[in-house]
């Protein structure tokens, strides 16, 4: 069993996800702690497998607890949860070694993805003493986490398709550019552009040039009808 630690100041928040804890199979709750000193005596006595942790806590920051646990050398993986989508902020949470990064609020479908994608990538890494490459760049890809995954090109993500998806949907009364699409789901622009050329092979989206009068033409990008929904 993984055992796992909610670092979360706000009691209603830390029961939800206590809730959807107990729903994935291979999980157990350790404890759930509202600040920084109860989540290091937890992470020390019982050296939990994995934190989920928030970033906003009163007069403290998770951040700060995610470097505690890299300077003591823990072995303990990250999963940070916060309405925090700063790419400055993203980038340095994955350059501590957080594994995944939930932006507030999340369904339990993405809650489940994240687990699910993590406790695949544990298993499989322990259950190997090597990797070829191919099986390295599954797991780094998020790859096979569904049957639904299969049915994507190699390199094309669910959820990173879900949130483009969802940029679209929000406004789609008119056609958008990369980086405004990029700007609304929190995806890097150069992603974007890959996925969005991915979409229109697919027949998600449609591509509209727009000519100004100086410079290059822009590319915006719309959803094709049977894509839309009701608003």
């Amino acid at each position: 069993m993984i055992k796992v630690l909610i670092v979360e100041d706000d009691p209603m928040v830390a029961s939800i996800n206590a809730r959807f804890l107990k729903q994935i199979e291979g999980m157990v709750l350790t404890a759930a702690v509202p600040g920084l000193e109860e989540a290091k005596r937890v992470l020390t006595q019982e050296q939990p497998d994995l934190v989920l942790l928030d970033l906003f806590l009163p007069r403290e920051s998770g951040m700060d607890l995610l470097k505690w646990i890299r300077a003591q050398d823990l072995s303990a993986d990250v999963i940070l949860i916060t309405a925090d989508k700063t790419s400055t902020i993203v980038q340095e949470a994955f350059r501590y070694g957080a594994v995944d990064y939930l932006i507030k609020p999340f369904t339990f479908d993405r809650f489940r993805e994240a687990l699910g994608r993590y406790l695949q990538r544990k298993g499989e890494l322990e259950q190997k003493s090597a990797l070829t490459q191919a099986e390295l760049d599954e797991l780094i890809q998020g790859g096979g986490t569904s049957a639904d995954d299969h049915e994507l090109e190699k390199g094309i993500n669910k959820y990173t398709l879900q949130l483009i998806l969802k940029a679209l949907i929000l406004h789609q009364e008119e056609p958008l550019s990369a980086e405004a699409i990029a700007e609304s789901s929190g995806v890097a622009t150069v992603t974007v552009r890959r996925y969005l050329n991915y979409m229109e092979r697919s027949g998600q989206i449609e591509r509209l040039v727009e000519y100004g009068k100086v410079g290059r033409p822009q590319h915006r990008y719309q959803l094709l009808p049977h894509m839309r929904s009701e608003r």
